[in-house]
């Protein structure tokens, strides 16, 4: 069975209860009516209190937390190259390295803790580099490492030891000779003559090597046991086992160790992609989340990737997605805001509609598809209309807002909306414990409208004296916050559910101005105003400002 395609409901990157609720109840109608795909509900940002007391009542748990859309490593092919132990031979190397058509491979422990790699590279120098007689020592070579490279067996001694003394002689000399070439602790390279193995012997050579397959005499093996010296037989020439003896060699011995360059499988592509620039390794090992070594990637990995799969709800403004949504496939969109600036490489199924909230939409959505809503479904639905609407007296408010909400608490098992919008809010309101950097991007968006750019936030409550606390510990930070992410100003809107008025905290070198001009008028002192009337800021507070802008 092919594998299903992970796609990610997201909203707006301050996730406000309207924006996570139709996330959660638009996966549960893709994953009842679309078995190709595995559909999440996600939130781009924290959860406010609000959102955090509607999922608790009703027994929902919180979205995963995707704060960036860009690609990650671990949405491309990696090449699952399995690890091998540092000590294999460089023969079973190569082997293994031309049977997996690979260049690089990766030396890991049991735990697949990473210890280095070694290329096609490192064993071409290797084999190149045959001046040093001693490097099958220095390379702590194993017995039966030798025996195997060079398609022998052991006939006497400890195959499990390992060659760490000495050098590699071939014994061509006469036996008179011997001496000035063979020391004690050496490997020799003999053929079948008995007096040179003897001699060998006699020299204190810690393993012979004997060609051709020749036959080795039982005296000459007893004597071999009782010195400690290992023979070897192998079924290959002087010349040949000269050319494999150093493909013996372990390849921890030749493995690049130190300053590898490796990624993770959360590292971002863009990111990897600068580094591979300035490296000339043909591929990198692949860790995970506890270091573990997972495969390796290469260049030619990154050709043609595709991004993470989202559908958007709740809002279509570049500016308030998710981090690097230019990278992500976006399949969907479904809101109920103005006309944003997301802009797509293909055409996708964009469904906006003028409600109160996007979870309206929701509504109607399950009744197109003919699906029951469950009513932990229904209360959150339920929950996002109230929120947006303001209890059905926010403008945006439509007559189908007002009917939907009664309906899904029928299903959701409300008896009394009125008393839960007023226990939702309270828990909404409920800021005491947040610090003023918290509180100010609770629900808060960015906007660009003719070259200007300024974000504004909101917090509603059925309490004056909530919002004059609110008001107290918000207004000082504002400064701190104009200026970050490009915005030239900031705006906050107090908002007084049972007053239905607004109490709009600003700052900014042209805010007053642009306040003047949207609502002429009004009395703004130096920190803010106060807009009878006003408790949208879609309906009301946004298109004032961009009509203002626009004739400017």
């Amino acid at each position: 069975m092919a594998k299903k395609n992970e796609v990610y409901i997201i909203g707006h990157r301050n996730p406000d209860t309207d924006s996570i609720c139709s996330a959660i109840a638009y996966a549960d109608i893709k994953n009842r009516s679309d078995e190709n795909n595995d559909y999440y509900a996600m939130r781009a940002g924290q959860i406010n209190e609000e959102t955090e007391f509607v999922l608790r009542h009703f027994g929902v748990e919180i979205p995963g937390y995707l704060p960036d859309a860009g690609t990650q490593v671990e949405e491309i092919e990696i090449h699952k190259v399995p690890g091998v132990s540092g000590d294999i031979s460089v023969k079973k190397a190569w082997a293994s390295m031309k049977e997996q058509n690979i260049v690089t491979l990766p030396i890991t422990t049991k735990k697949r803790d990473l210890e280095g790699l070694i290329t096609v590279t490192d064993i071409a120098k290797s084999y190149m580099d045959v001046y040093d007689s001693t490097v099958l020592a220095q390379a702590n070579t194993r017995y039966s490492s030798i025996a195997e490279t060079l398609d022998g067996s052991i006939l006497v001694g400890d195959g499990k030891g390992f060659f760490n003394k000495g050098q590699v002689v071939i014994g061509a000399f006469h036996p008179d000779m011997m001496g000035n070439y063979i020391h004690k602790n050496d490997l020799v390279i003999v053929g079948n003559r008995a007096e040179d193995q003897l001699c060998c012997l006699d020299l204190g050579a810690s393993c012979i090597v004997v060609g051709l397959g020749a036959p080795v005499s039982k005296s000459i093996l007893k004597l071999a046991e009782d010195s400690g010296c290992v023979i070897i037989s192998s079924p290959h020439d002087t010349y040949t086992i000269a050319r494999l003896i150093n493909q013996a060699i372990p390849i921890k011995h030749l493995m690049m160790r130190d300053n590898l360059i490796l990624f993770h499988m959360s590292d971002k592509i863009d990111d990897i992609q600068e580094i591979m620039k300035n490296s000339r390794h043909r591929d990198y090992p692949i860790l995970d989340a506890k270091e573990k070594y997972v495969g390796t990637i290469s260049r030619r990995n990154l050709i043609g990737r595709s991004g993470k799969k989202l559908i958007l709800v709740d809002h279509n403004e570049k500016s308030q997605a998710v981090l690097n949504v230019d990278e992500a496939d976006i399949l969907e969109i479904i809101d109920h805001h103005r006309l944003g600036s997301l802009e797509t490489m293909a055409p996708i199924m964009f469904r906006m509609e003028p409600v109160g909230c996007t979870s309206t939409i929701m509504y109607k959505i399950y009744h197109e598809k003919n699906l029951e809503i469950p009513p932990k479904i229904a209360g959150l639905l339920m929950s996002a209309i109230i929120s947006d609407t303001l209890l059905f007296r926010s403008p945006t408010c439509t007559p189908l807002d007002k009917n939907v909400a009664l309906d899904l608490a029928r299903i959701a098992g409300v008896t009394d909306i009125e008393k839960y919008a007023s226990d939702m809010f309270r828990a909404g309101s409920n800021l005491e414990d947040k610090t003023a950097e918290e509180i100010f991007y609770q629900d808060f968006k960015k906007f660009n409208i003719e070259k200007k750019t300024f974000g504004v936030g909101q917090i509603s409550s059925m309490s004056r004296e909530e919002l004059e606390f609110i008001k107290s510990k918000l207004y000082p930070h504002m400064e701190q916050e104009c200026g970050k992410h490009d915005m030239e100003m900031v705006f906050f809107m107090l908002t007084n559910i049972i007053e239905e008025s607004t109490e709009l905290l600003y700052y900014g070198s042209e805010a007053k101005e642009l306040i003047e001009e949207a609502f002429p008028g009004h009395s703004i002192n130096d920190k803010s105003c106060v807009l009878p009337g006003v408790i949208s800021r879609k309906k009301q507070l946004i298109p004032s400002f961009m009509r203002a802008i626009q004739e400017q």
